[in-house]
């Protein structure tokens, strides 16, 4: 195959990609559309739009509290996280000796745990703790979770920076924490960047821990409160699909504004890592 022919290939594959990527979001949208009660076919545009089924739905689902509620989880989730993940991922890669590496097996194996295996004994954990229904029951378990990957992410940069900028900096008088602070902390910044923006996501997103530690849905993030959503809107497929989008337009919106820092970030850290 020249290569004349195999760039056809690729496009014409990336095409199919992005046609099996959008189609369902293009089919909540003409079904959003629909008049309300109705039970929309297919993907099929309706005659009449009726885009007042997104005001309705940002109304009845009270979506400002619940940016409001996701905002707060997430900016008690993610600073906290890579602050504590950069740090441990420091010590890991740079100040253990041999005889300690084991440590970092510990983190390894809690990449293969899943939020359901813990789910049923965390409940247990935040209830005696007091915390149940309080949006501090979502933020210190998912911190917890997301220690394994975040530290791997944060070991796995500083690993490729070359012990000569260590010594070099301690032949400058430099500190161990004034070498972390003001030579590899810049230097992670790529990684620190990409781990965010995962983190990110994936707390915004959080669906399993709000439902189950969190009563009351303008306490838990905006996927979280989906799930109450459909329970009162369920039979109004319009209304629901309306509600469905304005929960994801913030990623997505984010994620347009921000795509080239976003690809940027991630392959500069996976270069690093």
């Amino acid at each position: 195959m020249n290569a004349a022919a195999r760039s056809l290939l690729a496009r014409a594959l990336i095409v199919l990609l992005m046609a099996v990527t959008l189609l369902p979001f293009l089919s909540m949208f003409s079904a959003a559309l629909a008049p309300s009660g109705t039970y929309p076919n297919g993907l099929e545009w309706p005659s009449d739009p009726q885009w007042i089924n997104f005001v309705k739905a940002f109304e009845v689902a009270n979506m400002g509290e619940l940016l409001k509620s996701s905002a707060l989880i997430v900016l008690g989730v993610v600073p906290v996280s890579v602050l504590i993940a950069t740090m441990a991922g420091y010590g890991l890669a740079k100040l253990t000796s041999n005889r300690y590496k084991w440590l970092y097996l510990v983190f390894v194996a809690g990449l293969t745990l899943p939020f359901e295996a813990v789910i049923t004994p965390l409940y247990y954990e935040v209830r005696a703790l007091g915390l149940l229904n309080t949006r501090f029951a979502i933020i210190l378990p998912l911190i917890g979770l997301y220690m394994p990957f975040s530290v791997y992410w944060m070991r796995a940069h500083f690993l490729n920076v070359p012990n000569d900028l260590t010594e070099a900096a301690q032949l400058d008088g430099a500190t161990r924490w004034d070498e972390f602070w003001k030579v590899q902390v810049p230097l992670a910044r790529p990684a620190i960047m990409s781990l965010m923006i995962l983190l990110f996501l994936w707390t915004w997103n959080q669906f399993l821990l709000p439902v189950v530690l969190v009563r009351d849905p303008l306490q838990r993030t905006m996927a979280g409160a989906l799930g109450a959503f459909q329970g009162q809107w369920g039979t109004d497929v319009p209304l629901l699909c309306a509600g469905s989008l304005l929960i994801l337009a913030p990623t997505i919106i984010l994620f347009l504004i921000f795509q080239r820092q976003f690809v940027a970030a991630l392959m500069q850290g996976a270069v690093k890592g």
